[in-house]
């Protein structure tokens, strides 16, 4: 994305806003860190308790993008209902939740990132509620996209709750902690979906968020302070919400329906040319407008732009992956539902523990050798599916070192995205910034369902094998490149270098004796 021709502005720190936090305007310039210890903004007991605050909420706003895919079969028993009107389901969350990412992230610095953090908990429990009472197909539908709107209000605001929590030096370890939630939450969503089915009925995937969500805001009533970015406080420009809210979406439709109807097909072409049309009218009107919707003054942010598309690419591979593997399980080694959703699950428990540990290493060696390790890791463990996964079940032989390999690499390379694309803002713009990021994490996310889709093609009992096996190596590349993308573009902070000391003035010269 183009730059824009106004630098960004940031308001002078304060003690809870450390000045290493705010970033220079030069994308070229490396960002330099001085190496001293910041202050916390609240004592560490409370910091510990928004870390898990936050971090439970984002928990239950990914969960919803995963636990409903294993429910298709009871609801579509339960509505008498065909598979093209049931995958809005799936896709009315999905498209909203990407398209109202970012204005929610404006919204959130505008006008109080606990106001919105508590608003969106609230509003994702009624919609919730509304899912699993619904008495109708359609009810459904329009209570997920409901849902969408409330999950992406919560997600900026939690992060911009979280980040001034902690003090400059530890607030890695703190981010990893709250993106491993976010990761976990997706891959073990089909696990509990899975057992919520089979144990009550698939009402239950939606009425177990409210007592949870209702709960959290509840916490956080009492525990959280009010926070905001923009001094100029005032609703971001409506028209430009619109489009950044109509853009993704329609891109999203494209991506979802393309391999489905056909990318010739006159309704994916559409909406593929409005979605890119809207682009760069969305980028003019951000620059005219008093407060733009899009923050564009972001994007020249070198590591912020670094971070963003090593997130979109590595994403493809790791929703592919995980969708690719439920599926090679149910069709190919015929297991259950719930058998292939418990056989996943170790990757899940891996990611997190290992995730805190990658905030802790990025804060010790650098984000970049933290990230490329993990892309290793994850593209060893999609290589390893492709040489080892069999036509006859092996799992622990063959399948579960796969999951080690792919659990370490999402702990590390998703946690490592999100604290160098978080300590790349500057405080005032901490919700807009990680709506942002976590845009570009769902848009690889439909790329990722989409590769899947046309690498697999129309595999039949002599071919699918060799089908899914196509479609790993071609996911193993992916997290490569993601890796060579993010060493080629992103800079490590450089401490400053110490003052040379002064010199020791010379001592006068004792005058000569005389005769």
């Amino acid at each position: 994305m183009s730059s824009p021709s106004t630098p960004p502005t940031s308001s002078p720190p304060t003690p809870s806003s450390p000045p290493t936090s705010s970033m220079p305007s030069v994308p070229s310039a490396p960002q330099a860190t001085a190496p001293v210890v910041s202050a916390p903004s609240v004592p560490d007991r409370d910091a510990r308790r928004i870390l898990a605050l936050t971090s439970l909420g984002v928990f239950i706003v990914f969960l919803d993008t995963t636990i409903v895919n294993v429910a298709f079969d009871t609801i579509s028993t339960s509505f008498d209902a065909g598979i093209t009107r049931l995958v809005w389901v799936l896709n009315a969350y999905t498209l909203v939740f990407a398209a109202f990412l970012i204005p929610a992230g404006q919204l959130a610095d505008a006008y109080g990132r606990k106001r919105l953090f508590q608003i969106g908990l609230v509003g994702f429990a009624l919609s919730s509620a509304l899912c699993g009472l619904a008495p109708g197909l359609g009810v459904l539908i329009a209570a997920r996209a409901a849902q969408g709107v409330f999950g992406a209000i919560i997600v900026p605001a939690s992060l911009a709750l979280l980040l001034p929590a902690f003090p400059l030096e530890r607030r890695a370890t703190a981010i990893s902690t709250w993106g491993a939630m976010a990761a976990v939450a997706t891959a073990i969503g089909p696990t509990l979906g899975a057992l919520l089915i089979e144990y009550t009925t698939w009402r239950w995937v939606f009425l177990l968020n409210v007592p949870v969500c209702l709960l959290t805001a509840a916490w956080g009533a009492r525990l959280l302070t009010e926070t905001r970015g923009s001094r100029n406080g005032g609703f971001p420009d409506p028209l430009g919400v619109a489009m950044s809210a109509a853009a993704p979406a329609l891109l999203s439709f494209a991506v979802i329906y393309g391999p489905r109807l056909g990318w010739d097909d006159p309704r994916v072409l559409a909406t593929a040319v409005a979605g890119v049309v809207l682009i760069p009218l969305l980028i003019l009107r951000s620059r005219r407008a008093v407060r733009p919707a899009l923050d564009l003054s972001l994007f020249r942010i070198r590591n912020f732009q670094a971070s963003n598309v090593a997130t979109l690419v590595f994403s493809v591979a790791f929703f592919a992956v995980l969708l690719s593997s439920l599926l090679f399980l149910q069709n190919v080694w015929h297991y259950s539902v719930l058998k292939s959703a418990l056989a996943v699950s170790p990757s899940a428990l891996v990611t997190a523990l290992v995730a805190p540990l990658a905030g802790r290493l990025a804060e010790r060696f650098g984000y970049r050798p933290v990230f490329v390790t993990g892309a290793l890791f994850y593209a060893a463990g999609a290589a390893a599916l492709a040489l080892r996964a069999g036509a006859s079940p092996h799992w622990a032989a063959h399948w579960l070192p796969t999951l080690v390999l792919n659990g370490i690499g999402v702990g590390l390379a998703l946690s490592t995205l999100n604290s160098a694309a978080a300590k790349a803002l500057p405080p005032e713009r901490f919700g807009v910034g990680t709506a942002i990021n976590n845009s570009f994490r769902q848009l690889g996310a439909l790329l990722g369902v989409s590769v899947f889709v046309a690498v697999l093609g129309t595999p039949t009992s002599a071919t699918i094998l060799g089908d899914y096996h196509r479609v790993w190596w071609v996911l193993a590349v992916i997290p490569v490149i993601s890796a060579g993308t993010y060493l080629a573009t992103h800079r490590e902070p450089e401490a400053p270098e110490a003052p040379e000391a002064p010199e020791a003035p010379e001592a006068p010269e004792a005058p000569e004796a005389t005769g």
